[in-house]
């Protein structure tokens, strides 16, 4: 196992190698860092949005932000830790809009998503994850067409590229600009995601009790 974890680390320092090459893309050239992905290169779980945000670009890491340390919570309420998953992005440069504060974030284009999938779908097969978790909609409609509605068909089981079992459910970026009643009903729907996805990687039904999904609190 040692001698394949390192054989896939050195597949993916490759192709992040090329990955960071890449100006397909206008984003391309203006980024400060390619956000190519990190975690087990063996992982049973691999947690795929939509793109970098602002911290991510500066570090040239996922998920490190707000949303990344909710991510962390997320993770460690089935007991998965973040070095247990691989995380990265559908887009590896930051999609930004003009702001008069600065650039700020927006959803990936399809052609940018387009032009960034060969990465992805190499990353996905280097690491032949059991299952994948797609947060948020644009990331959930890479996979599964532009009618995927999230608030309607997450939480559901999907095949996903390869074969692979896919699951959707709300970004934490989503979560946390919810308030009072909804983020409990968000969290809610969130946290019964998160069960069926440790269920299907322990192959048996979840024992832990809707309670716990306090344990990724929000705050």
């Amino acid at each position: 196992m040692l001698e394949e974890r390192a054989r896939r680390a050195r597949l993916l320092e490759h192709g992040a190698g090329v990955a960071a090459a890449c100006r397909k893309c206008a984003i391309g050239s203006q980024r400060r860092n390619n956000v190519y992905g990190e975690g087990d290169p063996c992982a049973r779980l691999m947690v795929i949005g939509e793109g970098p945000g602002e911290t991510e670009d500066l570090l040239g890491r996922p998920f490190v932000g707000r949303a990344g340390q909710l991510l962390d919570k997320m993770l460690g309420a089935i007991d998965l830790a973040r070095e247990d998953v691989y995380i990265c992005n559908t887009v590896k440069c930051r999609p930004t809009l003009p702001g008069p504060r600065g650039p700020k974030n927006r959803a990936p284009e399809p052609l940018e998503m387009a032009n960034c999938r060969p990465y992805l779908d190499e990353q996905i097969d280097i690491i032949r994850p059991r299952v994948i978790l797609a947060l948020g909609a644009p990331a959930a409609k890479s996979f599964l067409g532009r009618d995927f509605q999230i608030t309607k068909m997450r939480g559901r089981w999907y095949e996903g590229p390869q074969g692979i079992a896919l699951m959707v459910t709300f970004h934490p970026a989503y979560l946390l600009r919810q308030t009072g009643g909804e983020l409990t009903a968000v969290k809610r729907m969130v946290w019964n995601d998160l069960k069926a996805i440790k269920s299907k990687l322990d192959e048996q039904a979840p024992s832990a009790p809707a309670e716990q999904a306090a344990l990724f609190d929000t705050q």
